[in-house]
């Protein structure tokens, strides 16, 4: 058993592309968090400018946006990969 890092060093393809996709939604789900919270740190910092407050709940709902795209992204490969195209490995 191979423990490459994000499936570098992966021969077989499912694998690789199970573990890259993995990799990348944490990636993703970690950089929307930083969003978020700096998001709320506009609000909380805003003392009521509406341009701020409108910057800041911008920040959070577009994080929140992009971070269920990846996740979907994610499940429509898996569901389309294994359970239509039938790709050996993918669904692990």
């Amino acid at each position: 058993m191979n423990n490459a890092l994000c499936g570098i060093g992966e021969t077989d393809i499912g694998v690789f592309a199970g573990k890259f996709f993995g990799c990348g939604v944490s990636l993703v789900g970690g950089i929307a968090l930083l969003f978020i919270i700096y998001g709320g740190y506009v609000l909380m910092t805003s003392s009521g400018d509406p341009n701020r407050l409108r910057i800041g709940k911008e920040y959070i709902t577009y994080s929140i946006v992009g971070l269920v795209l990846a996740i979907l992204a994610v499940v429509i490969l898996n569901v389309i990969g294994t359970d239509i195209l039938k790709i050996p490995g993918l669904g692990q």
